[in-house]
């Protein structure tokens, strides 16, 4: 069996700085998500006062107790618009992926505890993604309304584009993926639109507000004075304007209602029978990745020691190993899900370029999903490389990633940097997954490459002109463009921008991986039952 033996010295120095780096980056992280659970945390009074229950509370009590949970992007927007300190991140939501009465479902919640849940742009793009991987991977919504709609400090970027979110939920409704929409508060303007196109929707008496415009708006436009519960409450809704199926007593009432809905569908039945597959726990233990790898993306490491804490039994057939060290190829399982790997031990070359081409060629000629692992600088440079080809054949990898029929999902393990982003399947090339390590780097070259580039254009351009180089402002602009490269490329900068689904600890790689792998394995097989358009509210 081709089990890889690794070579890591626990005892070693290198290995005790890099998990101490490692562990500081992973707090890092965390203590951002703690922030944003502080913030909602001052709301509580609120919330208790209304006799509500706070967002969390609400996902808490939908999904099946002791089911896994996979929080999607819950540091969108961080530092971004109107979050100054990072403590209102989120894009103004909670979304994951979960069990509910066994079904696996997309559950996203208005984070109302902070600012109303307010979406800024990045929280419209955030609702994107998740409406992306609900269809890629054929999974139901559950949606836990309460929002004060759009932010309209950025009306002007999120306008034009938001109409996509309700063009998708129709698209999702048409394709046979039901969408079932709990309203607890405020649904309102543009946001009423967002019910009005799920196929099934709960109301809370006396909280749920579902109108086009409120009675401050009514009464400018029309003279008409209403009050809320007369505009757009549940009662109207359920008995009159038929917008609402079911009317709840409260918060508690109206998740058991969505849990019956979802109960009543028989959705896993529609699954071909399959037996689980037995599988043997990696050789070595996964908390060794905190010290496999270094914090810095220039010191180099084996990408197969990361596979080797990742895979059943640390079995890894080879693909091609001895034709290019730098791209490693190969299959594996991850808890009895076959799996293929493409991963970094340096720049891509055109030997790689190729080597990889092939191999994802052969996956999808198996049907074998690819998990890729990008530690990269990019792709060669240089004469030897220029002649050697590497744009034909770093095409030819990008080709193959680009059109792939396989699932695909990505990690980004340490540096992601220029083209090599793209021939690893980064965000741009549609991944159905795609997360980052704490210590990740992502950015089309490094600062001091950058700066360097810009250090020669500029020296250039003054001697071209016959002039002396000013070169002390040159060494300010290097140092300027050093600093502003390094603080745009760090993990969460980019978690930030949704370059990514999430930040993780590299711990729960494997264990992320198992999960992604059998939601992507169960799209292949689930039947849907697509209508021409999506489900009307009558």
């Amino acid at each position: 069996m081709p089990i890889i033996e690794s070579q890591v010295d626990r005892n070693g120095d290198d290995y005790k700085k890099n998990r101490e780096k490692m562990l500081a980056a992973i707090a890092e992280f965390r203590a951002a998500e703690a922030s944003v659970q502080a913030a909602s945390e001052k709301a509580r009074a609120r919330f208790a006062k209304r006799k509500q229950l706070m967002p969390r509370e609400r996902i808490a009590l939908l999904l099946d107790r002791g089911a896994p949970f996979l929080e999607l992007m819950p540091l969108a927007g961080y530092r971004m618009h109107d979050d100054k300190d990072g403590s209102s991140a989120g894009g103004g939501s909670v979304a994951g992926i979960g069990y509910v009465e066994g079904v696996r479902c997309v559950v996203t919640a208005s984070n109302s505890a902070i600012k109303g849940g307010t979406v800024a742009p990045s929280g419209q793009r955030k609702g994107q993604r998740v409406q992306q991987v609900v269809m890629e991977n054929k999974l139901p919504v559950v949606n836990l309304v309460e929002s004060g709609g759009a932010n309209l400090l950025y009306q002007a970027e999120i306008f034009v584009p938001g109409g996509r979110g309700f063009a998708n939920q129709a698209r999702m409704s048409a394709r046979g993926i039901p969408q079932v929409t709990v309203v607890h508060g405020s649904s309102t303007a543009g946001g009423a639109y967002l019910p009005g196109l799920s196929d099934y929707v709960i109301m809370v008496r006396n909280q749920a507000k579902v109108f086009l415009a409120g009675p401050p708006l009514l009464k400018a436009a029309t003279g008409e004075i209403a009050t809320d519960e007369e505009l757009g409450g549940a009662e109207m809704h359920a008995t009159v304007s038929g917008v609402a199926e079911w009317m709840a007593e409260n918060d508690a009432d109206g998740i058991r209602m969505a849990r019956e809905v979802i109960a009543k569908w028989h959705w896993n039945d529609k699954l071909p029978p399959s037996t689980p597959r037995a599988f043997k726990e990696p050789l070595y233990d996964i908390d060794e990745l905190c010290g496999i790898v270094p914090p810095s993306h220039k010191d180099p490491y084996d990408v197969r020691e990361v596979i080797a804490r990742l895979v059943d039994g640390s079995d890894f057939l080879e693909f091609k190993g001895l034709y290019d060290q730098q791209t490693i190829c190969g299959w594996a399982e991850i808890e009895g899900e076959p799996v293929a790997f493409i991963g970094n031990n340096g720049p891509i070359t055109a030997k790689g370029s190729v080597k990889a081409a092939q191999f994802i060629q052969l996956c999808c000629q198996q049907g074998t999903p690819i998990v890729y692992l990008q530690n990269t600088t990019g792709y060669m440079v240089g004469t030897e490389a220029e002649r050697g080809g590497i744009v034909k054949h770093g095409s030819k990898m990008i080709q193959a990633v680009a059109n792939a029929t396989v699932p695909q999902i990505t990690i980004v393990i340490g540096g992601s940097f220029g083209a090599g982003n793209y021939g690893m399947c980064g965000r741009a090339y549609d991944p159905r997954f795609i997360f980052a390590w704490p210590n990740s780097r992502t950015a089309v070259m490094g600062g001091e490459q950058a700066a360097g580039v810009m250090k020669t254009v500029t020296e250039q351009k003054f001697l071209r002109e016959g002039k002396e180089p000013p070169h002390a402002e040159i060494d300010k602009m290097y140092k300027g463009i050093v600093d502003q490269f390094d603080r745009e490329s760090t993990a969460l900068y980019g978690t930030a921008h949704l370059w990514d689904d999430g930040i993780i600890d590299p711990r729960d790689t494997r264990r992320i991986l198992a999960f992604t792998l059998s939601i992507a394995r169960e799209s292949i097989v689930r039947p849907l039952n697509p209508i021409t358009f999506g489900v009307a509210r009558m």
